[in-house]
């Protein structure tokens, strides 16, 4: 039988305020991940982890997610060029959203429209209307 990549926390305790990553993954294997600008604190994107990704991101110091909509391992900037460092990597409470603090290298963006950030629209009166 394949060992996981990560325990599972035996107690609300340990799980809370142990000192084990022992990340929740939902019924698909996967968990949220937040991108913010390690410098600016600006929230770069949403995207989500399996614990291959997060294996990966720990051992490379560059954040990998799992894409969705290809079901597949993703190096971020692997071929736009738009490579997250990794500069700290958090957990909530619950230990069920990743929160990583990134410095982005290539042209600066992280979006693949080329945004800087994939948040780059503000809602106004029920219309979309793009934001720097």
């Amino acid at each position: 039988m394949k060992q996981p990549l990560f325990p599972t926390a035996s107690t609300k305790d340990i799980l809370e305020k142990g000192d084990v990553l022992a990340p929740r993954f939902d019924a698909a294997g996967l968990i949220p991940a937040i991108a913010v600008h390690a410098e600016t604190g600006e929230v770069l994107m949403l995207a989500y982890m399996n614990a291959k990704a997060l294996e990966r991101t720990l051992a490379t110091g560059e954040v990998h997610y799992f894409s969705r909509s290809r079901n597949e391992l993703w190096h971020k900037g692997a071929t736009s060029g738009q490579i997250q460092l990794v500069e700290e990597i958090r957990i909530d409470c619950d230990q069920d959203t990743i929160l990583l603090k990134v410095t982005p290298e290539g042209d600066g963006g992280t979006c693949h429209t080329g945004a800087r950030t994939c948040f780059y629209r503000v809602v106004e009166n029920g219309k979309l209307k793009d934001k720097p």
